[in-house]
């Protein structure tokens, strides 16, 4: 529940200074760290001022509907604080999860009274980090968001054994980061549902399903935008804090926005998704 010691946000059309002022009072833990991703940005302080699309799918009913069907042990690659993970149980026996954030020993507390190993490990789709288990260890490999390595989980997936992710494509903020003049910080093309597949096909595993949701991120005002910023900490890192020199240096692609949202429009992102299950050939 939004925490209603939180002032309601200025209107649109507030001076600027009254906006970066609310952001930066505005405490920097999201509800939920997927919610940023998944549109569950509902009794957050920016609820009515930044919506984003629901993808078509339910992943948590897909990753319920494997681990169930599993034979064995299931990985969860990037499990975060494990809460999500925990929630799939009761989880095979063996199984394991990896993070290497700052929610690391969150998901040990976690997770390991219920058996779970909990790993340091995060794989990026460019990276060569090995995952720490055995060939052929799992039946299932899940991962919500976390970066993999196609081919350490064709390794670690035992023969008929399957694999679920929902990912973040890269070209999600472009427009955000073009409004307000500064370079990206990441490759747009870097992860696609095109090459999401191609890199497990590339592994050895066959591609049951590969879907691209093409959704949409909607800001309404700057509050909105700076509170995003402060979570989404990749987006523009030198705004993450919203410090004074950042503000500064900022200051004009900022100010162009406000302006922007002041006159009654609304900045309309890229924010498109990706689910592909895949699975390991007998």
């Amino acid at each position: 529940m939004l925490d209603v010691s939180i002032a309601p946000a200025p209107a649109p059309d507030a001076p600027f200074e009254d906006h970066v002022e609310w952001a930066r009072a505005v405490p920097a833990a999201p509800s939920s760290p997927a919610a940023l991703f998944t549109g569950g940005l509902d009794d957050t302080p920016v609820d009515d001022r930044l919506t984003v699309d629901t993808p078509e799918w339910d992943y948590p009913a897909r990753a319920q509907e494997v681990v169930q069907r599993s034979r064995g042990a299931v990985l969860d690659i990037g499990t975060g604080d494990g809460d999500f993970f925990a929630g799939l149980g009761p989880l095979p026996k063996g199984s394991a999860a990896t993070e290497t954030g700052p929610a690391f020993l969150t998901a040990r507390r976690r997770l390991e009274p219920l058996g779970v190993d909990v790993r340091r490990a995060e794989p990026s789709w460019t990276g060569d980090v090995l995952l720490p288990f055995f060939d052929g260890q799992f039946s299932t490999v899940l991962s919500r968001f976390g970066p993999v390595d196609p081919a350490e989980v064709g390794r670690v997936l035992e023969p008929g054994g399957t694999f679920l992710t929902e990912q973040v494509d890269t070209r999600d903020g472009i427009a955000l980061n073009r409004a307000l003049g500064v370079p990206l910080g990441w490759d747009p093309d870097a992860v696609t549902v095109d090459v999401i597949a191609d890199g497990l096909v590339a592994a050895g595993l066959e591609i049951v399903e590969a879907t691209e949701h093409v959704g949409t991120r909607t800001f309404r005002d700057l509050s909105s935008v700076l509170w995003y910023l402060r979570r989404a900490a990749w987006q523009v890192p030198e705004l993450a804090e919203l410090g004074p020199g950042a503000v500064a240096r900022h200051e004009a692609g900022l100010r162009a926005l406000h302006m922007y949202f002041a006159t009654g429009n609304e900045l309309v992102d890229e924010a498109p998704r990706i689910l592909v299950t895949a699975r390991r050939p007998f």
